[in-house]
């Protein structure tokens, strides 16, 4: 599959990931500061696999050097009759450390809400990572409620918010 730029604004493209991706993927998750001290055991070992990409609306933001600089992975659910469409949850946001704060983030949000709108959605469920909580409150998340720790996998508990697709800046 050869990828598709679907977004750019300030030497930054979003396209859809590739498996050839995976690694780079992988590695922004597990070298992230935000999982040092005691988040660290929820990356450690963990993989993005091709098959993950195949599966599910992965799209990275790149630099004009062909850089990834971050990502998100959108779970889009189908309906399943006679019940509801769930709605898309953000399973996966990272932005590389060294370029936090250059509105990469903000940039990925912005695509997200755009597959989310094509999708049928009007909400996308977040469960953050405690630190993250602030950044989605700032891009218009509001808080819904909390998602109890799951041990061994994830040792606290988590904010869960939803994101407004026709919403937020």
């Amino acid at each position: 599959m050869r990828p598709r730029v679907t977004d750019r604004h300030d030497g930054v493209h979003i396209r859809r990931a590739v498996a050839r991706d995976a690694k780079r993927l992988t590695r922004l998750v597990t070298g992230s500061r935000a999982y040092e001290g005691p988040y660290a055991p929820m990356v450690a070992g963990y993989r993005i696999g091709p098959d993950y990409i195949e599966a599910h609306a992965v799209h990275v933001a790149v630099g004009d050097d062909g850089r990834v600089l971050g990502f998100y992975a959108l779970i889009l659910s189908p309906p399943e009759p006679p019940e509801p469409p769930e709605p898309p949850e953000l399973d996966l946001m990272f932005v590389a450390d060294d370029v936090q704060g250059r509105g990469i983030g903000r940039l990925l949000v912005g695509h997200l809400r755009e597959e989310a709108r094509r999708a049928g959605a009007d909400a996308v469920r977040v469960v953050a990572h405690p630190p993250a909580e602030g950044f989605y409150r700032s891009i218009g998340a509001e808080r819904t409620g909390t998602v109890a720790a799951r041990p061994p996998a994830v040792m606290w508990d988590r904010p869960e918010l939803t994101l407004r697709v026709d919403a937020g800046p």
